[in-house]
């Protein structure tokens, strides 16, 4: 798998221990240093939805280039909880990725969970949002995920999703 991104970041692959049978493990960090996404492949995968949460979708984006069988992942920037009901956790979450799982019907959904089909098993490539990680000028003093939502205008979160959005088969 290949991807784009700013001269400035930088790639530490591999970024820990591969998973059995290989894969890659690839973190990529700002200019200071700061983790803003990372790329697995081999993962093991599977969940149960045992509760739901508020769902909210800042922005969804097919990505052609990485269909397998049928399947045609999504570059999303989504949440779960809000003010009145966190999230998993007791937490508001808010994340962005690539997943090949289907915007879910109504207001609520089941945790985060951004995989996509990839051989020999299902790959990420991704962040939940952090403040601590992922500046948000001007949102200090906000609610998380109005933070998660301001931070959308900024260069940074637009130059993580063309990186994520340029993710395609290596080759």
């Amino acid at each position: 798998m290949a991807f784009d991104y700013p001269s400035a970041w930088s790639v530490q692959d591999p970024a820990g221990e591969l998973p059995e049978g290989g894969g890659a493990f690839a973190e990529v960090t700002n200019e200071a240093g700061r983790p803003l996404a990372t790329l697995r492949t081999n993962m093991a995968t599977g969940s149960i939805c045992t509760e739901k949460y508020p769902f909210s979708e800042f922005e969804s984006q097919e990505l052609p280039a990485l269909a397998r069988n049928g399947d045609v992942p999504r570059y999303v920037f989504e949440t779960r909880g809000d003010a009145s009901t966190p999230g998993p956790a007791d937490t508001p979450a808010a994340a962005y990725g690539i997943t090949t799982v289907e915007a879910p019907p109504g207001d609520s959904a089941c945790p985060i969970f951004h995989f996509f089909t990839w051989p020999p098993t299902a790959a990420m490539f991704g962040a939940f949002y952090s403040p601590d990680n992922n500046r948000t000028p001007g949102g200090e003093s906000l609610p998380y995920l109005e933070q998660a939502r301001k931070y959308m205008d900024t260069t940074e979160y637009q130059n993580i999703r063309r990186m994520i959005t340029s993710l395609r088969p290596a080759g």
